[in-house]
């Protein structure tokens, strides 16, 4: 089994949708997934994720089941650094998130005194809950640190959500922190993660990243990134988001 875990589209947060060139870029999207054989669509409830799948699902006469777990998460917390306002619980600075050994740690991360007065880590098992039920429904349990497969397949599945939920979801499936994807890796808006089935041995699968946050379909329609996944790459860049 395939999944393509899909950002969506620059997007618009005022208005909870896609900015004009979000919306070019959600059609070259649809270009590309249009050429694939796709078993299901899921789509989270927010309006920038249904904007983007809309034109994928209109160009191949196609709907999606809407999963309310799907939709960004982001569950408050009172950042360290910060005392006038809560943030998003995965929004912490390198030096202080990097500081605490637990992050790093995929049984401990949620246990940070921070975390838990933000109820991260319910949130959290919330969701993966929805996910490991999902993927039994497709043929593939959950057991132990692996997936016991019920029912061989090769179909491919498609999420359109959010950044920090694809997280979640890639942190469940390898096994890892979700700290480490949040912080080290950057999907860009759009972009495409391809996470595939591997069994070694019958019954016993394990999924393996084939790709991630994959753009290409903006390079081949001449569109340029959006920044909009991203901080400064230097401090003195001005016209680039500073926290």
């Amino acid at each position: 089994m395939r999944l393509l875990i899909i950002r969506h589209a620059e997007p618009d947060y005022t208005i909870d949708s896609l900015t004009e060139k979000g919306w070019r870029e959600a059609k070259l999207l649809a270009e590309r997934i249009a050429k694939i054989p796709v078993r299901a669509f899921y789509v989270s409830p927010l309006g920038r994720a249904r904007d983007t799948a809309s034109l994928t699902l209109k160009k191949m006469g196609r709907t999606a089941v809407e999963c309310e777990w799907l939709k960004e998460f982001c569950p408050e917390i009172n950042r360290p650094d910060i005392t006038d306002r809560k943030k998003c619980a995965w929004d912490w600075l390198p030096q202080d998130w990097t500081g605490e050994e637990d992050f790093f740690r995929r049984d401990l991360w949620a246990l940070n005194s921070v975390m838990q007065e933000g109820s991260v880590r319910e949130e959290y098992q919330r969701v993966i809950a929805h996910f490991d039920a999902l993927l039994g429904e497709h043929g593939y349990e959950r057991e132990k640190e692996y997936y016991r497969v019920r029912q061989a397949n090769r179909d491919t599945i498609v999420f359109f959500c959010h950044f920090g939920l694809e997280c979640v979801l890639l942190s469940r499936l390898m096994n890892v922190s979700p700290m480490i994807l949040w912080h080290h890796f950057c999907a860009a808006p759009s972009s495409v993660t391809t996470v595939y089935t591997e069994e070694r041995r019958r019954g016993i699968a394990s999924f393996r990243a084939a790709s991630f946050g994959d753009i290409s379909h903006l390079y081949a329609g001449g569109e340029q990134p959006s920044f909009a996944a991203r901080f400064c790459e230097t401090f003195d860049c001005e016209d680039e988001r500073h926290d």
